[in-house]
Parts: structure tokens; sequence; C-alpha cells
């Protein structure tokens, strides 16, 4: 399905156009006075992500460094204890 769109629209989420036609496969037409100027659309078919591929993402990641546990951890500290919840969860 195409999405018509004007031309203040997309300037203004131009980014998130960008990601829902990386991601989405979404088509847009961009209108300027309600004339079609251009479409915008994949450049290539959208690929789904295998598990494989997922986990050789997440191994080419580069690793936290030494202190990165102590600061999550200093962090979550300095957060406080969350209030009880009324409904007994």
């Amino acid at each position: 399905m195409t999405t018509h769109v004007s031309a203040t629209e997309a300037v203004r989420t131009f980014s998130d156009l960008l990601n829902r036609i990386r991601y989405r496969g979404e088509e847009f037409v961009v209108e300027r006075a309600g004339e079609a100027i251009c479409r915008m659309t994949p450049a290539a078919p959208v690929k789904a992500l295998s598990l494989r591929d997922l986990a050789s993402l997440l191994r080419e990641l580069p690793k936290p460094d030494a202190g990165y546990a102590a600061d999550v951890r200093k962090a979550a500290r300095s957060q406080g204890r969350r209030p009880r919840s009324p409904w007994g969860r």
C-alpha cells in the first residue's frame, strides 16, 4: 500500500519515513499542492534477519570495557528502591 504525504510532512518526519521504508518496506508518494512529486520506495527488497544473522551481528558488537558492569551497578544503586506494587506483584 502506498501512503501519500505532503512535502511539508515529509520534511518534518523524514527520518521516520526512511525507517518505515527500510524496515517495513512501506512506500510513500510525496505531494506538493496536491500534485505527486516523487515516490519513495525501498532500494532493495526487505530482508528479514535469521537467528543465525542476529547471532553473527551480536558477536561482532564491541565488548564492554572492564568497568562497565561496575558502572551499571552503581547507577542502579543510585536509583533507590521502587515503591511496592499495590497489586501484590
